[in-house]
């Protein structure tokens, strides 16, 4: 063949294969939310197909996101810093790390899919860790919103974090479209949600002894020095990393006054008290002491398939120093059996990935469960504590941020009501079931009985008509004093959910996949409706 004809056949080839990576990663991006940033990241791409999109795509994400790493460090280099803004440049750095750490499982999944495990898991897993990177990125900036000084060093943030935060929509978006398209074309897999469903990582010894509650501890924590720590600290700073064992820490009867962190290295640890009035971790860290609200947890999980039982995360800094969290879990797959949180601002941060709480007590005044993880509350006493006067109580502040993000807050079959001191002045504190913290906000309350301390209206706006529009709140098949719908918001978002249909979405086995891992926990629950 002649030089010029195949110069021009390979021109021809070229120029196809051209054109059919552009439309592939035309048809990819249709389905987002920001098409035009999605098609101009990857346009220079050579595409083969719409995962292959999404994967080059999340390799781009990747390389931004390091880079907002480094300048974090280097503002932190900075001589006029405040010691609360180190602390939310710290916090930047930590979840600009999970948020690398997530999307390179994200992208370790995406290759194996959809060999490795059922469509309808690798949609969840997928769905999760890229929906925790975009609240990672939230999460860095909220930590910047408490007064101009903070708002001056947010500015030098923002625009990295919110591309990072569009990137992630996008791949989300996308990646949604391809599992959701995977799925309706395959056969339904017929499997009953009462069903035991090990994972893999749970050895039959562990079932065992998690399923009798008769636990042999690895290490025993004891303030007495009958143990092998006399803090929950130095157990933890012990437990072996990543590992894939459960790893039991007795907690024996005592007060432990500390700030314990369980780190992203730290899996399958599970906190063991002597019962939840004995076993007590409680501190005091809060936002007007100089802490971010992130940096204020008594106790913040990372690490994921985290267990506790009978045991209080407390913190005491009380109503006047405003936000101050007793647990933030970002671990995911973590669950939470008979345990009590006790505070007063931002009591439970149910920050990022998927958790699951059984019997447990909660209590608090301002935004008391708040977060972006899809977490599900079952079987638990809820209560609105009294607040400093002037203050209205709200149970939830759920921070969805984009529309397909699997994230939001469910409680189902819980008594929500009120703590003895504001049961005698509850008129004097109107008290709602939640406010939208952010604009996709998303809370189902279902089953539950719900006492007179909650207004009629049921909810309340975060700031004039934000939100309003593009927030989901549901409420189905409640009962008692303040269940009745007949006084509630008039807003475009709010539902009264009317069919087991459309409640069975925000079931345990649905919404946070539990079939396939809280078996393993040996806490009793139940799946359905």
């Amino acid at each position: 063949m002649p030089l010029l004809v195949l110069l021009a056949v390979i021109v021809v080839v070229v120029g196809a294969n051209d054109h059919a990576s552009h439309s592939i990663i035309k048809s990819a991006c249709s389905s987002t939310l920001y098409p035009e940033l999605c098609f101009s990241t990857i346009a220079s791409e050579k595409v083969s197909s719409h995962k292959n999109a999404i994967e080059k795509s999340l390799n781009i994400t990747m390389g931004i996101v390091r880079q907002n790493y480094f300048t974090v460090e280097r503002l932190l280099k900075g001589e006029s810093l405040r010691l609360r803004q180190k602390t939310a440049l710290h916090d930047c750095l930590e979840t600009i790390d999970e948020s690398l750490d997530e999307l390179g499982k994200a992208l370790d999944d995406l290759r194996a899919y959809p060999t490795k495990k059922s469509l309808s898991q690798h949609a969840d897993d997928l769905n999760t860790l890229i929906s925790s990177a975009i609240t990672n990125q939230e999460t860095c900036l909220d930590g910047f919103s408490h007064d101009q000084a903070d708002k001056i060093l947010r500015h030098h943030l923002e625009a990295g974090q919110v591309h990072v935060e569009h990137l992630c929509s996008n791949a989300l978006a996308m990646t949604n479209n391809l599992t959701r398209t995977d799925i309706s074309n395959s056969k339904p897999l017929i499997h009953s949600p009462h069903g035991t469903h090990w994972p893999h990582w749970i050895s039959a010894a562990d079932r065992h002894l998690l399923q009798t509650g008769t636990v042999n501890p690895d290490v025993v924590v004891a303030l007495d020095g009958t143990g092998d720590f006399t803090t929950v600290s130095a157990a933890v700073a012990a437990a072996p990393e990543k590992s894939s064992t459960r790893y039991v820490i007795k907690i024996k009867a005592g007060v432990y006054r500390e700030n314990v962190d369980v780190p992203k290295k730290k899996t399958n640890i599970m906190f063991l008290g002597d019962g939840r009035t004995n076993t007590i971790i409680t501190a005091s860290r809060n936002v007007v002491d100089g802490s971010t609200t992130f940096n204020s947890a008594t106790v913040a999980i990372v690490g994921e398939r985290f267990l506790a039982r009978d045991i209080t995360f407390e913190n005491t800094a009380g109503p006047s120093k405003h936000q101050a969290v007793a647990l933030r879990v970002g671990g995911d797959l973590s669950a939470f059996y008979m345990c009590d949180f006790l505070g007063f601002q931002d009591t439970l941060y149910v920050h990022s990935n998927r958790q699951f709480f059984v019997k447990c007590y909660i209590a608090g005044t301002v935004d008391f469960i708040f977060g972006n993880s899809a977490a599900i509350l079952q079987d638990c006493d809820i209560h609105a504590r009294r607040p400093n006067s002037g203050q209205k109580n709200m149970v939830t502040a759920q921070g969805r941020v984009d529309p397909n993000q699997n994230t939001g807050i469910v409680i189902q079959k819980c008594r929500i009501g009120a703590t003895k001191d504001l049961e005698s002045v509850k008129r004097n504190f109107p008290t709602f079931l939640g406010r939208p913290w952010k604009e996709y906000s998303r809370t189902v309350i279902m089953q539950s009985t719900i006492s007179d301390v909650i207004q009629p209206a049921g909810w309340h706006e975060w700031n004039g008509n934000f939100a309003l529009n593009t927030l989901f709140y549901g409420e189905y098949q409640n009962n008692g004093p303040g269940a009745s719908t007949s006084g509630r918001v008039s807003w475009k978002g709010f539902k009264v959910i009317t069919s087991a249909t459309q409640a069975q979405p925000f079931t345990p086995a649905n919404f946070i996949s539990a079939s396939s891992w809280l078996p393993s926990t040996g806490f009793p629950f139940s799946l359905g409706l």
